[in-house]
């Protein structure tokens, strides 16, 4: 006959140390999540025959008072008199708050874009369309107040013929809860 005593006693010893390993993981896990922030960007716009709108949730870590990184989603879509698009994809973004009022950014963002435009060549009606892959890596400046952020960011790989917007500059407005 085996004795099982030993082997019995080693088991438990193991049951104790994961029950008290998940307790520590599920106590720094309330941690996490307190210092995780969630926001993003909502936007709609009309300009002539054009409509534009946009939704971006995002969420952001908050490793101390001065950093922050987190990732975001982006859904896009815009209707004009010779033009539709829609664009979708993902970033990652980092925050840098060298003191309070002032907030650095650097965000890298990677979208699908599906695009078509008539081309009106002595009336004969052309559709162009378009799919294709763009990442943008913007830096960005922000005045900071409170949980909202006001800049401008600048996209360093832009490209004129491919980028969703009109301008390497966009401004931003910027709210974490």
């Amino acid at each position: 006959m085996k004795d099982y005593t030993n082997e019995n006693s080693k088991i438990l010893i193991l049951v104790f140390i994961i029950i008290f390993s998940l307790q520590k993981v599920y106590s720094q896990d309330q941690n996490f999540w307190s210092n995780v922030r969630f926001g993003g960007n909502i936007g709609i716009g009309f300009s002539g025959d054009t409509f534009n709108g946009v939704i971006a949730p995002s969420a952001v870590y908050d490793f101390n008072q001065w950093f922050s990184a987190g990732l975001g989603l982006h859904f896009g879509y815009t209707d004009g008199l010779n033009f539709t698009a829609t664009n979708y994809g993902a970033s990652i973004i980092t925050l840098y708050n060298p003191f309070q009022e002032l907030q650095l950014s650097a965000e890298f963002e990677q979208m699908g874009v599906s695009r078509s435009f008539d081309t009106d060549i002595r009336n004969n009606v052309n559709t162009i369309s378009q799919n294709y892959w763009y990442p943008a890596l913007f830096l960005g400046a922000g005045y900071r107040t409170g949980f909202v952020s006001i800049g401008i960011r600048y996209d360093v790989l832009y490209d004129d013929d491919k980028s969703i917007y009109a301008s390497p500059y966009s401004p931003f407005v910027r709210v974490f809860f």
